[in-house]
């Protein structure tokens, strides 16, 4: 009697069997052991696909001669495994040996088994290998067995694709492989997705490696050394606390206040001291206590504190090279390009704060919020799906390209020259912001307002130094983001404030939280979205937990007074929406007379009109907003129905969509009808040829990036008002984007 339920129930505990096998072999030796078992098959095998010569090779066997696995290979068609895979499909015989897809290999003993059942192994559509079964008796397995043994190779997959990564990693960072140093050589040039501008350079680092690991001296090292290595890292710690919240005082409350608080716990250190005192060495003390706290993060059900693996790695770094006399004071990351698999927020903040080069983001999902963070601090990033790049030989000399989206592994001489060319092409270009008209005109004389886009506080003197008109859109969501728990209102207060007086009479337009999608709390357990883009975000999100909303509309609005206050609420899909928001913020402003607190009773609110129901009510919208600010980015993503972060889809997120540029006209004349302020905010505003239809369709205000300032000046400068209105004009009409792709030349 087949048992398929427990096989499923057996197969779903195989990724805890996976930590006490010492190979991927092994692991899936038990695997098939197990299969054969329940299903009781007299084979069953597991092919692995290789990647590099694009064949399957036999991993683990039970039923045919041991000597076959590792030797037998099939190419992707071959036979009836290798047709399985290639297709994506399962596919079952009575007697394989009258099947046309019948591949005989001989020497492995497989002639007297006639039933065949063979099923890929798949991640999504990625090949992952097959999982075969074979039996002496014609006939043997049927639809359920099909269906159990999917059922077995869907819980395989994630299980094989993270074993197979992560055991050949260990082998890596212990020496016992040539493995990595294979993947190298193939390793040269990977094109990702930009992320943070810039160029960086130098020796690869994974990011939560202890780096130091196993490397001993000839000096022994002492207790005392410890002692001096845990002093020092102490001091550090605190002098780059203090440093951070100097320059973001927004986001860096407590960065580094894990790492304080366990140096400072006697039982972390503690561990190591009586491990040194029982005879251990002092690197070894570190390393195990470190390995030891590393997996009880990582083990816990807790997020908040499944996030500290990263923390106490870092440690563990920091004391190690403390301990060898290694540490550069805060410069932790000088000289190095870190790669990881996952970063949060307040990683980015740290690694940037210890000055790291630049950063390689192996993610397979969206990381807007972390490339916003990323150009804010001005660190290089990109974004790429090759987690080869986490077998790299740490010392490895890497080169990275965060415009371009660009990496190079051991770059040659005449890329290097190329880029230290380019590198100090930029940082002349640097002084161009000293060189920024005070005013934006036409060639026609119109004058054209350009804003800022703020994320941190720390981009207030770039806006400046660039002579923007005033901050178009504030990020808020970034303290929220970063942080360990909501800021409280004083918290968001001093923020906001600190803001608005820098920016000296300007005028500032403070987003409301813009959370959800990729942007989420790690401390706030949200719900389990399937779609978070279109899920609990943005407004949505503020008006179900309105205390929360409550707290950062107190908070603006105190910010406000004495000043001109702009708050605008990202994502509005209503009319009935928007007035319940403004309700709430008219509330507070009561409940702030009420307790005479000083604040702006009056603050001007407006709407981003971003989703295409927005576009359909914008009349009434206008009737009821202050002003209008167009979200360009999100608004063509949900025209579309493309999510601009999905390199699959890249090529579907057309701006120049006559759909998009039709909704875009519409909003221009509902906020020109209505007299009301518009905003365009968005990355259509620094293209050289989208620019000229927004400014033809009356939009006069745009808010870009800081760095973009310049360009954008020279765009516009180029611009003739009339032109641009009669070719905006002959845009509309076309409903094709063929013909508005030639008409923009783009």
């Amino acid at each position: 009697m087949k048992d398929r339920v427990d096989l499923i129930c057996s197969i779903g505990e195989l990724a805890g069997l996976f930590e006490k096998a010492t190979t991927l072999e092994n692991f899936l030796q038990t695997a098939v052991s197990i299969v054969a078992y329940h299903m009781r098959a007299a084979v069953c095998s597991v092919y692995l696909y290789d990647e590099k010569k694009n064949d399957l090779v036999l991993t683990a066997n039970q039923g045919l001669r041991r000597e076959s696995v590792g030797q037998v290979r099939l190419q992707l068609g071959e036979g009836i495994t290798g047709t399985a895979v290639k297709e994506l499909r399962p596919i079952r015989v009575g007697v394989a040996q009258l099947s046309p897809l019948w591949k005989a290999v001989p020497g492995i003993d497989e002639e007297k088994y006639k039933a065949f059942l063979a099923v890929p192994i798949l991640r999504g559509l990625t090949r992952i290998g097959a999982l075969v079964l074979q039996d002496p008796v014609a006939d043997y397995f049927d639809d359920n067995d099909t269906r159990a043994l999917q059922a077995i190779a869907a819980q395989l997959a994630s299980v094989v694709e993270n074993a197979k990564l992560l055991m050949t990693l260990g082998k890596h960072q212990h020496g016992e492989t040539a493995g990595a140093q294979q993947t190298l050589e193939t390793l040269k040039f990977i094109r990702g997705q930009p992320g943070g501008n810039g160029v960086g350079i130098g020796r690869a680092m994974i990011f939560g490696s202890l780096d130091e690991t196993g490397k001993e001296t000839p000096c022994k090292f002492t207790r005392r050394d410890f002692e001096h290595a845990l002093a020092a890292t102490e001091k550090q710690l605190e002098a780059l606390q203090v440093g951070m919240e100097e320059r973001l005082a927004d986001v860096a409350s407590l960065i580094f206040s894990a790492h304080i608080l366990m140096i400072k716990d006697p039982k972390f250190s503690g561990a190591m001291l009586a491990l040194i005192d029982s005879g251990q060495t002092p690197p070894s003390a570190i390393t195990r206590i470190v390995d030891q706290y590393s997996r009880l993060f990582a083990n816990s059900k807790n997020p908040r504190l499944r996030e500290k693996q990263q923390d106490v790695k870092d440690l563990g770094r920091r004391l190690l090279k403390n301990l060898h006399g290694g540490a550069d004071d805060d410069a932790d990351f000088h000289g190095r390009i870190l790669i990881a698999a996952e970063v949060l927020p307040s990683d980015v903040l740290r690694i940037s704060a210890q000055k790291t080069e630049g950063l390689v983001l192996i993610s397979g999902g969206a990381t807007s919020h972390i490339a916003i963070l990323a150009r804010s601090l001005q660190l290089p990033m990109v974004i790429t799906e090759n987690k080869a790049l986490l077998l790299l030989h740490e010392d490895s000399e890497v080169l990275i390209d965060g415009d371009q989206g660009t990496i190079y592994v051991s770059p040659s001489e005449e890329v290097q020259a190329q880029y230290r060319v380019l590198m100090k092409a930029s940082r002349e270009a640097e002084n161009i912001a000293d060189k920024t008209p005070d005013v934006a005109k036409t060639s026609d004389g119109v004058m054209i307002e350009i804003f800022a886009n703020i994320n941190l506080l720390s981009e207030i003197k770039l806006a400046k130094r660039y002579k923007a008109s005033g901050i178009g859109l504030y990020r808020s969501e970034f303290p929220f983001i970063v942080r360990n728990s909501f800021p409280s209102e004083e918290d968001q207060f001093r923020v906001y404030r600190r803001l608005i007086d820098e920016m000296e009479g300007r005028e500032v337009a403070l987003r409301t939280l813009d959370i959800g999608g990729d942007k989420m709390l790690s401390y706030f357990p949200g719900e389990n979205e399937t779609n978070p883009f279109l899920g609990l975000r943005a407004l949505r999100f503020s008006l179900k937990y309105r205390e929360i909303f409550v707290q950062q509309i107190r908070a603006l609005l105190r910010a406000g007074e004495g000043r001109g206050l702009n708050i605008m609420f990202p994502l509005v899909s209503s009319v009935d929406e928007f007035l319940e928001a403004r309700r709430t913020a008219m509330s507070c402003a009561g409940q702030l007379a009420q307790e005479g607190v000083p604040h702006n009773s009056r603050p001007r609110i407006g709407a981003m009109i971003e989703l295409p129901a927005a576009v359909e009510v914008v009349g009434e919208l206008a009737d009821e907003a202050d002003f209008l600010s167009i979200g360009g980015n999100d608004l063509v993503q949900y025209m579309l129905a493309v999510d601009r972060t999905n390199e699959h889809i890249a090529d579907l997120y057309i701006p120049h969509h006559p759909a998009v540029l039709r909704a875009l006209a519409r909003i221009a004349r509902a906020a020109a009808e209505k007299k009301k302020t518009l905003s365009f905010c968005g990355e259509m505003a620094t293209n050289r040829k989208m620019l000229p239809f927004l400014l033809g369709i009356g939009i006069r205000r745009i808010s870009v990036e800081a760095r973009q300032i310049a360009r954008v000046h020279e765009i516009v400068a180029a611009i003739n008002i009339d032109e641009a209105k009669e070719e905006a004009k002959r845009i509309l009409a076309m409903g094709r984007i063929s013909d508005v792709a030639a008409a923009l030349r783009v």
